[in-house]
């Protein structure tokens, strides 16, 4: 397994305010851009930004970053071997298959497989 990628997770409740400033401070647009239940996401730089009301972004769970790996089934075996727990996911997303772990500190953190295609998109 290989770490591809790290996102930072910005959140608000309006994608379109969002994107604007990130692709100006970045040099890019959107690599990736989709809806999950009622919150949109955009994939800008080293940014993934969510948008969409409290009450659906409160419904996801609460995750700082989303690392981009090569081969998610190597993911769980060594989170749980250092005491993180796999909270959510384990599951196929718009973009690929995720798991969302609890760190031993306590934080959480998203682990993605991209689907080739989004592959392509986020890596050049």
């Amino acid at each position: 397994m290989a770490i591809l990628k790290t996102y930072a997770h910005l959140y608000g409740d309006n994608l379109d305010k969002l994107i604007p400033l990130l692709t100006e401070l970045t040099g890019a647009g959107p690599d990736v851009r989709v809806t999950l239940h009622e919150v949109e996401i955009a994939a800008i730089g080293d940014f993934l930004v969510f948008g969409g009301s409290e009450q659906a972004i409160a419904a996801l769970p609460p995750a700082t970053a989303t690392v981009i790996v090569s081969a998610l089934e190597d993911v769980s075996p060594v989170l749980e071997a250092h005491g993180a727990e796999i909270i959510a996911g384990d599951a196929d997303g718009p973009v690929g298959p995720y798991v969302y772990a609890r760190h031993p500190d306590g934080s959480v953190v998203e682990y993605l497989q991209p689907s080739p295609e989004v592959k392509a998109r986020i890596l050049g």
